[in-house]
Order: structure tokens, then C-alpha cells, then sequence
């Protein structure tokens, strides 16, 4: 009888630990809800269309890259392949940079283009690339920046980007992370991944688009900015398929 009547009193510890636990988890999880909730995300693209994207052409190349949506089970990729070519898809709304200035996105490659040399224009081609935008403002432009973008807006229609960063996956190994384009030096690379070792494994990336542009131009960056997303291969002539899990912009 004496064993019995202790029962409960022994089985008492163990009820304290479980509630102990289901309540530490609950408090975890709600301080994960909090840090969720305080972050102000402008937009996050899971890529279950292509529905907020629009193509981005370059004057003067033909060839056009493809993306398409991959899509396995419940989970959805986007796809980007290039074969001599270069295109981007553009998000179809630009965001106040002041505001918004971090983006995180997950990628993969299948593999980088050996003819892939970032200090040269016969090589400034990447499998994959976050490209950030500046639009130009003709406000704030001095005589020479207006005549300058007056000409190009005629020759093309529209004024072409005030600067951009392009958060790149090198072909091969950079001495920089940093690097001027060969083509303008408006554009700044930065280098997040290089080479094929980690080719055919998703890889997350995290930035502060304020920063890196203070780092890359040494001033703050134009107020309102644009993302787009690219492979490329139109100067190596080579070809590559890439892919992006998820695109977030917030602050």
C-alpha cells in the first residue's frame, strides 16, 4: 500500500519537466514570432511564377537568356540558362533604397564558364548574379550627367541605370571582392562565391545594399533602386544553367 500511494508522488518530477519543456518551447517560439514580426520585409519571391518579373534586354544583344520556373513536389526554383546569351528579369517594382536595404536570396550553379574572367570584357559573364539598380535622377544631376543621359535617353529611349551592384558567383577566384566593370565604372562587382566548389549545392547570401554601395562608390547610394536577376554568357559564348531558391528584400 505504501508503494501505491507513492506513485503519484514519484510520477510528479516528470510532469514538472515536460510542462517545463512545452513551455520553454512555446517562449522560444514565440520570441522567433517577435523577431519575424519586427522584420519589415518589402517582398519575398518564392518563384511559384514569374508573375512580379519582367525581361530586361541590353541594347545590341539578340540572344536573349531563358528562365522558367522548376518546379518539384510542393517547392518551386527559378531556373536561368544562358548559351551565348544575356538577358535579366527585372522586378517589376523599384523600392526606396533609404528604406529597404537588405536582400537575402538562396542560388546554385551547375558550373561556371571557364573563359570567365571578371577584370575583362571578353570574360564579364557569370552564371548567376543579383543586379541592383540606381535610377538615374535628372534633379539631382549636374550639366554634364544630364547631357550625357539626355544623349542616351534619345539613343534609347530611356535613361539607363544611374549605377548598379552586381552581387556576382565568379567564375574563378578574385584577388578583390570588389571589382570595377570592364565596361563602365558605374557598375561595381561583388564577389559572393567563386569557382565550382561548391557548384550543385544551394548556398544562402545575405547583404546591406547601403553599405556595399558606400564601400564600392563611396558615397550613399540614389534614393530609389531596382533588382534583377541574370545569367549570362553572351562574351565567353559558353553556356551554364543556374538556379534561385527564394529572393527577399526588407530592411
Amino acid at each position: 500500500m505504501t508503494n501505491n500511494s507513492q506513485k503519484p508522488q514519484n510520477g510528479l518530477p516528470n510532469v514538472c519537466i515536460t510542462i517545463a519543456v512545452i513551455i520553454l518551447c512555446l517562449c522560444l517560439l514565440a520570441t522567433t514570432m517577435q523577431a519575424e514580426e519586427g522584420k519589415d520585409i518589402l517582398f519575398h519571391e518564392d518563384f511559384a511564377d514569374l508573375e512580379a518579373w519582367k525581361p530586361f534586354t541590353f541594347p545590341k544583344i539578340e540572344r536573349h537568356s531563358s528562365y522558367s520556373i522548376l518546379q518539384e513536389g510542393a517547392v518551386s526554383y527559378l531556373r536561368a540558362e544562358s548559351n551565348s546569351s544575356a538577358s535579366a528579369l527585372l522586378y517589376k517594382n523599384s523600392f526606396d533604397i533609404n528604406r529597404y536595404h537588405k536582400v537575402r536570396w538562396q542560388w546554385r550553379i551547375e558550373k561556371v564558364y571557364e573563359k570567365g574572367n571578371a577584370a575583362l570584357k571578353s570574360g564579364d559573364d557569370y552564371p548567376i548574379r543579383v543586379y541592383v539598380m540606381f535610377k538615374y535622377d535628372p534633379e539631382s544631376a549636374g550639366f554634364k550627367e544630364r547631357l550625357t543621359y539626355g544623349i542616351a535617353k534619345a539613343f534609347y529611349g530611356e535613361y539607363p541605370p544611374h549605377s548598379s551592384l552586381n552581387y556576382i558567383w565568379s567564375n574563378k577566384q578574385q584577388d578583390e571582392k570588389i571589382i570595377p566593370s570592364p565596361y563602365t565604372d558605374r557598375s561595381m562587382m561583388i564577389v559572393m562565391e567563386s569557382g565550382e566548389e561548391k557548384a550543385n549545392t544551394w548556398v544562402d547570401e545575405e547583404v546591406n545594399v547601403m553599405d556595399d554601395y558606400r564601400k564600392a562608390f563611396g558615397r550613399p547610394p540614389p534614393s530609389t533602386a531596382s533588382i534583377a536577376i541574370m545569367n549570362d554568357s553572351d562574351n565567353t559564348g559558353e553556356d551554364s544553367v543556374s538556379y534561385i531558391d527564394f529572393i527577399e528584400v526588407y530592411r
